[in-house]
Order: C-alpha cells, then sequence, then structure tokens
C-alpha cells in the first residue's frame, strides 16, 4: 500500500482542475443542447424528409422504414431526446449510471451517424472522389467533432464513478 505522501500525489495528478470541471459540463450542456433541438426536430415532416435517404441507405437503419419516413424519424428523434435527457442528469451527477448511459448513447449516435457516410449517396461530390459534398458529406462529417465530444464525456463520466 503506497504511503500517505505517494497517494496525495496520485489523487492531485489526475484530480480535474476547475478549468477542466468547467468546460466538460460546457461540453455535456453543448451536447444536451444538440440533442434536445435536433431530437424535437425529427418530430416535424420536413426534417423526417431530410433524414429519410440517410435511414433507407444503411443496412443499420433501414429496418426503421417499416414505420414509414415519419414514423422512422420519430424513432430516431425519440431517442435523440432520451439520450439528451440522460447526458443532462450528468450536469448533476456525472458519475452517474444515467450519465454513463447518455454518454454511450452519444457515442453511437455519432457512430451511427458516421457509418452513413460509407452507405448513403451524395456523399462525396460528383466525379471528384474523395471530396465530400456540401449537402450530405460534410453535414455528416461534422460528427467526427460530436462523437469525440461525446468519447471526453464518457471517460470523464466513467473516471467519477471509479473514483
Amino acid at each position: 500500500m503506497p504511503d500517505t505522501v505517494e497517494r496525495l500525489a496520485w489523487t492531485t495528478s489526475i484530480a480535474p482542475s476547475s478549468l477542466e470541471r468547467n468546460a466538460g459540463q460546457l461540453l455535456r450542456l453543448a451536447l444536451v443542447a444538440i440533442f434536445l433541438v435536433f431530437g424535437a426536430q425529427k418530430f416535424t415532416l420536413i426534417e423526417a424528409t431530410g433524414i429519410a435517404p440517410l435511414i433507407s441507405s444503411s443496412p443499420l437503419t433501414s429496418w426503421l422504414n417499416v414505420f414509414g419516413a415519419q414514423g422512422a424519424s420519430r424513432v430516431v428523434g425519440s431517442f435523440e431526446l432520451t439520450f439528451g435527457l440522460l447526458l443532462a442528469f450528468g450536469l448533476w451527477r456525472p458519475g452517474s449510471a444515467l450519465a454513463i448511459a447518455g454518454a454511450l448513447g452519444s457515442c453511437g449516435t455519432y457512430l451511427m451517424t458516421l457509418s452513413f457516410l460509407l452507405t448513403t449517396p451524395g456523399v462525396f461530390a460528383p466525379n471528384a472522389a474523395p471530396i465530400l459534398s456540401g449537402d450530405v458529406g460534410l453535414f455528416l462529417f461534422k460528427d467526427i467533432v460530436l462523437l469525440a465530444a461525446s468519447v471526453v464525456l464518457l471517460a470523464q463520466s466513467w473516471a467519477r464513478r471509479t473514483r
């Protein structure tokens, strides 16, 4: 067993600074806002129409077509709203099982949307691969940052839980 000095050094070296904690909370708040706004929009016809090609062309999500375009969009929106609320719980209890579930859901969401880069027609500019198209490709590509943010929140929540 390490002596007191070693334990103190180990504890202080991994303890997050105030800036780190605040930055993590800001990151969490941003993802909560994204999930709540985007999730709520999935209940509108214009958003359902917009995501229909993404859902239909993916082997991972095409099964949602049994609900129709609007129904599939509502299923996706329900998941997004749920993940947003679970992430929000982490604002108060970042090491809780609910916060971890929200971060895992967030990671899964962005892994799923990034998979659309491989399955959706129109991701690359016509006759210019590997240049991403502005309509679909660049829209999906930004999810790399959101996935990274989700992984950071998962790591923070997990570290909080295991301390």
